[in-house]
């Protein structure tokens, strides 16, 4: 086997005990893969790079020792794959419906859009605008099938929706808050996803109920990690792997730090750049490996800034604020003790400054100091009381792949979770399309690939007996 300089790869000096599957990534895709694996027998091992399990919903220390994610998540009503998640773990008494309110800045302006009748006072568009605005749900509903959408972009199907002006003024704003430069590429099927998943969550008054789990999802992912261990899976973290090993038709295992973790199927769920840069070169054994890496190549990604405060006092009374002036550098405004009460937090008010972005993007390349100083009189151009005495600590986390860029026709390019790799799968947030990413979808397909893993062993085994 040779590896991405041509040159023969050196045997790692050490080899652990083999598995049945390993597991790269410890993310919710990865964990649910793995309890699914585990209950039916089957022994795992997951290899994680970070100190902690959970990937985007890993948690910090806030206020006084208490636990948040780094990155901002909550539940819809819709999302049933998280909450049989926590019966299953026999946490669901920890899990709290609330009612939100949401809001759109414009034209230095707060806009409330929580209710039909929100819509119909939202005065930078003309009241026959603010109508097809607020059908624009109801006539979403009448597309049974995504494939419908499929081949058109969201501008279009949204100019079809609700006429130019609606566009322009409500979603080409956030469409290219968060895809920057993609924003016209974007495929209608996200947008669809999208004004879906608002519709399921909604009252019949038309308010937004949420669901948060208390404890945040530190409670959730300790309850599964401690289920997973009392199982058998062995889970390493701070253990970044190095490449994926193929002889013959199939997969043989993964390098970790010079350690070779042996297994007869080996699942990746990082983006498919990441997968991509662990395979063998394109002269490694296997036929399939040069056309796998440019499939896993294809799929584009947006990184993601996000500044978190610990704030003494609250901005607002929204808990979800998207942002339509270009010129402020985040496109959405989350003051997570709008859902949850600040009393778990120390007092503290917790609000997330969330931006999607390219990697080589300035602000994805200043320091901590620099993104939190450059932030302080944006916020305070959209908040004129907001001070910088409020706040007491903050905090920046980034991730390099936080959003895959769902563009027209994208089935085409989707990369299969089962390659032509014997053995080898990939599965992760570039592959629950329709919908888009979330820890719904990640558990979603994790159980599902774990599922089809089985049922790969479960022949493999079979044969074996008839051999």
């Amino acid at each position: 086997m040779t590896t991405q300089t041509g040159q023969t790869e050196q045997v790692a000096q050490t080899a652990a005990e083999p598995v049945d599957v390993v597991i790269v990534g410890a993310g919710f895709t990865g964990l649910a893969a793995a309890l699914e694996l585990a209950s039916q027998g089957r022994s795992v091992r997951i290899l994680e790079r970070e100190a902690t399990v959970g990937g985007l919903a890993a948690s910090f220390e806030i206020g006084d020792g208490k636990r948040l994610e780094r990155f901002y998540h909550h539940w819809f009503s819709s999302d049933t794959e998280m909450i049989r998640l926590c019966e299953v773990l026999g946490i669901s008494h920890l899990l709290e419906a609330h009612e939100t309110r949401t809001g759109v800045y414009y034209a230095n302006s707060v806009y409330r859009l929580s209710a039909p009748l929100d819509v119909l006072r939202f005065a930078p568009l003309p009241l026959k605008d603010r109508f097809r605005l607020g059908l624009m749900a109801l006539r979403a509903q009448r597309v049974k099938h995504w494939r419908e959408l499929e081949s058109r972009t969201a501008e279009e199907w949204l100019v079809s929706l609700g006429g130019r002006r609606v566009y322009d003024v409500v979603w080409r704003p956030l469409l290219e808050g968060k895809f920057g430069a993609y924003a016209s590429q974007v495929g209608a099927t996200w947008m669809w996803t999208k004004l879906h998943l608002r519709g399921g969550s909604r009252t019949r008054a038309g308010k937004e109920t949420l669901y948060y789990i208390r404890g945040g999802s530190e409670a959730l992912l300790s309850a599964l990690q401690k289920r997973l261990e009392s199982l058998g899976v062995d889970i390493r973290t701070s253990t970044a792997v190095d490449s994926v090993h193929t002889e013959g038709a199939g997969v043989r295992g993964v390098t970790a730090a010079g350690v070779f973790h042996p297994a007869a199927q080996v699942l990746v769920t990082t983006a498919p750049q990441l997968a991509a840069a662990l395979l063998d070169h394109p002269e490694a054994d296997h036929p399939a490996v040069p056309e796998l890496k440019r499939r896993w190549s294809g799929v584009d990604y947006l990184g993601n800034v996000c500044l978190v405060l610990e704030n003494n006092r609250r901005l607002s009374d929204t808990y979800w604020l998207n942002v339509n002036d270009p010129d402020f550098p985040y496109v959405g405004v989350i003051e997570h003790t709008n859902l949850d009460r600040p009393e778990r937090y120390d007092g503290r008010h917790v609000v997330y400054l969330s931006k999607y972005l390219p990697t080589d993007a300035e602000l994805y390349r200043m320091s901590d100091e620099d993104v939190f100083a450059y932030s302080l009189p944006h916020i305070q151009r959209m908040f004129p009381d907001f001070r910088r005495s409020w706040v007491e600590r903050f905090h920046v986390w980034r991730a390099p792949h936080a959003q895959p860029v769902i563009t027209a026709d994208y089935s085409r390019v989707m990369p299969p979770v089962e390659s032509r790799v014997q053995g080898l799968y990939l599965a992760g947030m570039a592959q629950v399309f329709p919908e888009d990413r979330g820890t719904n979808y990640a558990v979603r397909e994790g159980r599902r690939v774990g599922r089809l893993i089985v049922e790969r062993l479960n022949l493999a085994d079979t044969r074996s007996r008839h051999v």
